[in-house]
């Protein structure tokens, strides 16, 4: 079943070529994916060894380890270790419908969109107007992530962080406008596995992003926002069952900062 060695073709070089930053693990994971969905990488096929793989890809082989360890959680991929171990595409992954698709349709991309609007404008005045509540609130709802025991409790915390950024905003539209959307994004996560590895560093990106707005640095704080909201749509465009005519319509990396002392600070 598996062992085959993997068919090279136009099409499959493709999907070896270089990702860029600053959302290789995202990438890599929507590259993997996509191609195991399409059935570019055939079933039971073993993938190039992990130096090759991440040499081809020039990426680091934590970064391949972290978008391997996903795409076996999610059950396109799987790995078995010993002399003849190594990592293959799985007997029966995630494939493309009869008829078609894209994971991501045009109601997916609208909302995806929407959510950019409104995160980037969010950090931009929560950069101005937070305050020690806020920052004290968004942090904690940060802890409340990393401790969670499973995704159900994580994502109710990931909701009100986001929608928290807006309260800090000060901005009622935008506090609106934001629960809609976290509303639409909660359906459209729905299809999706949640590889620990995923959240982990989706809330590594959540502290930072806190650390910023403590800073008042607006610039950095919407970078690294849109740096976390393509990641998600990797994510999803990488582990999105396909969308078929019956189907559901679904919807340079910046240094980690310094933790700010919320306790000692005095910000408006």
């Amino acid at each position: 079943m598996y062992g085959a060695l993997m068919e090279r073709s136009a099409a499959t070089d493709a999907v070896f070529e270089p990702v860029s930053p600053p959302s290789t693990f995202e990438e890599t994971v929507e590259r993997l994916g996509t191609a195991i969905r399409l059935g570019l990488l055939a079933p039971g096929s073993r993938l190039p060894a992990e130096r090759d793989l991440a040499y081809q890809l020039h990426i680091s082989r934590a970064t391949l380890r972290q978008a391997l360890t996903t795409l076996v959680q999610s059950g396109h991929l799987v790995a078995y270790r010993g002399r003849t171990g190594g990592t293959f595409v799985a007997a029966d992954p995630p494939q493309v419908a009869e008829g078609g698709g894209e994971p991501l349709g045009e109601e997916a991309w609208a909302v995806l969109d929407a959510r950019v609007a409104a995160e980037t404008g969010s950090c931009i005045l929560a950069c101005e107007r937070a305050g020690r509540d806020d920052l004290e609130r968004l942090a904690a709802l940060v802890d409340r992530m990393a401790a969670a025991p499973d995704f159900a409790e994580y994502r109710r915390a990931d909701t009100r962080f986001h929608i928290a950024l807006a309260e800090a905003a000060r901005s009622p539209r935008l506090v609106t406008a934001m629960t809609e959307l976290q509303g639409q994004m909660s359906d459209l996560l729905a299809w999706i596995p949640h590889p620990e590895q995923v959240l982990t560093r989706s809330n590594g990106q959540h502290r930072r992003l806190v650390t910023l707005i403590g800073r008042r640095d607006a610039p950095r704080a919407v970078r690294l926002m849109r740096d976390h909201i393509a990641g998600t749509e990797h994510i999803l465009a990488g582990l999105l069952p396909p969308v078929g005519p019956l189907a559901p319509t679904a919807f340079p990396v910046e240094p980690e900062p310094e933790p700010v002392a919320y306790s000692s600070y005095s910000g408006a």
